[in-house]
């Protein structure tokens, strides 16, 4: 076996622990052993038990070597995943030559090996495992011992079976391998696009920590400030007026007042936070969400009202009030950045609102979505951004986008109680729509609905 380095989880390992493949070996192991057994003491037939023991205790014998050589924590290099795999390859085939080839039911464990390092490997790797199990079977058709059977008797099967048994491992091998990889690919994928989300929540929630952080370093420091302030006046009470420490006393007292009235405000400004950052109308929303992407050469245009149903009352068409919610803010402003990176000219974003619902309908002007992904887009790694410009499929998070910015937007605002529609305009328009639909108590509490209504009905 080639030395075992202790590395840690990235882009050139295999995601495999050892621990893992001693589990699944000792598994093997005492499935092998308890088969065989089975097959010569209860079944009687007629086996070479004392190769097929030895080949077994050499796979025992490397696990316990294995445990004791090397920490069970260990991530393995995907070369030396691949030797160990392939090893359990082998000694399978070796049992497999020993009791039966092809005809032997055991024959489709072949696939088992292949299946792990697909879940967890490069695909170069598994390739080479799949062949080497071909390889392996397409031999074992041809060249192996008898199939165990009855003492003075002999089984042979028909070359038909055999060869049936041999295209179902193949078939199995392959679609198996496929499946796994695609899942992991999948799994990986979705792992890393849900860590890129935390990240941005991480952000946006430190952003809203630091008015808490301002307020307690006020109070913190205003004490020593206080003393500082006591210290410097007493000094000035006792110094004579023609000291030479007179003026470097004078300023110690007017930066000491400074800090003090800087904190007064940070302390204030905690205390009261400014009701256009805490709470703000939907029409507001919008503006702040749009502000950063009006850069660029394209007119994003807002409006905000009520829905057109005319049996709304007066408190329903009132423009809904929400807290500030960073979640929302970066979710919309991704949409309508993404849409000011298609449109040709212009994107219109349109808020409406009625007794249960609000929603926001972001659209521009570009070439669309194409069909073939408008039912995975806002998946992690799918991205209509193409490297000359133009709408095309991405799955591999290459120079020309990864995809997960329009993910995350949608997470966020699915967090935040959304549902999300994609679609394309109806012609004659042209262009991508995105439509954003909240529960009006998810963007404005109950409590604060009937608030607003009881403004209104005092309103003359």
């Amino acid at each position: 076996m080639p030395p075992v380095a202790p590395i840690t989880p990235d882009e050139n390992t295999s995601r495999l622990r050892l621990r893992t493949i001693v589990r699944l070996r000792w598994i093997a192991v005492v499935g092998q052993a308890v088969t065989v057994a089975l097959v010569y003491f209860v079944l009687g037939f007629d086996l070479p038990i004392g190769l097929c023991a030895a080949v077994i205790a050499l796979s025992a014998w490397l696990n316990i070597y294995l445990r004791t050589r090397y920490s069970a924590r260990l991530w393995l290099r995907s070369e030396h995943a691949t030797a160990m795999l392939a090893y359990d390859i082998l000694q399978l085939a070796v049992l497999l030559y020993l009791t039966g080839g092809l005809q032997n039911p055991f024959a489709f464990l072949m696939v088992a090996p292949v299946t792990v390092s697909a879940s967890k490997q490069p695909l170069r790797h598994t390739l080479g495992l799949g062949l080497l199990v071909i390889g392996c079977t397409t031999l074992l058709a041809f060249i192996h011992w008898p199939l165990p059977w009855y003492r003075g008797q002999t089984l042979t099967l028909p070359l038909t079976y055999v060869g049936g048994a041999w295209a179902a491992l193949v078939s199995g091998v392959i679609f198996f391998a496929l499946y796994a990889q695609r899942i992991a690919k999948e799994a990986r994928q979705m792992s890393d696009a849900l860590a890129a989300t935390e990240a941005v929540l991480l952000r946006e929630q430190s952003m809203s920590a630091l008015d808490g952080l301002a307020a307690a370093a006020a109070h913190e420091l205003g004490t020593p400030l206080s003393t500082i302030a006591v210290v410097a006046k007493e000094l000035q009470r006792e110094l004579p007026e023609d000291s030479p420490h007179r003026e470097d006393l004078d300023l110690l007292k007017t930066q000491t007042d400074r800090c003090r009235d800087i904190l007064a405000r940070l302390s204030a400004g905690s205390e009261e936070p400014d009701t256009v950052l805490s709470r703000m109308p939907i029409s507001q929303l919008l503006e702040e969400a749009a502000e950063p992407h009006r850069v660029f050469d394209i007119d994003i245009d807002i409006e905000s009202g009520p829905s057109q149903n005319p049996d709304l009352d007066k408190a329903d068409r009132a423009e809904p009030i929400g807290a500030r919610n960073p979640a929302i803010l970066y979710g919309l402003g991704n949409l309508i950045e993404n849409a000011a990176d298609f449109a040709k000219s212009r994107v219109d974003v349109r808020a409406e609102w009625g007794h249960e619902t609000v929603s926001i309908t972001v659209s521009d002007d570009g070439p669309g979505i194409p069909a073939a992904i408008r039912d995975r887009l806002g998946e992690p790694y799918v991205t209509t951004r193409g490297s000359d410009g133009a709408n095309t499929l991405s799955s591999n998070g290459e120079s020309h986008g990864m995809g997960l910015g329009f993910f995350i937007a949608k997470t966020l605002l699915e967090r935040s109680g959304a549902r999300l529609q994609f679609s394309n305009r109806t012609p004659p328009d042209h262009g991508a729509q995105v439509r954003i639909v909240w529960p009006r108590e998810a963007i404005e509490p109950k409590a604060e609905q009937e608030s607003g209504s009881h403004e209104a009905l005092r309103t003359p």
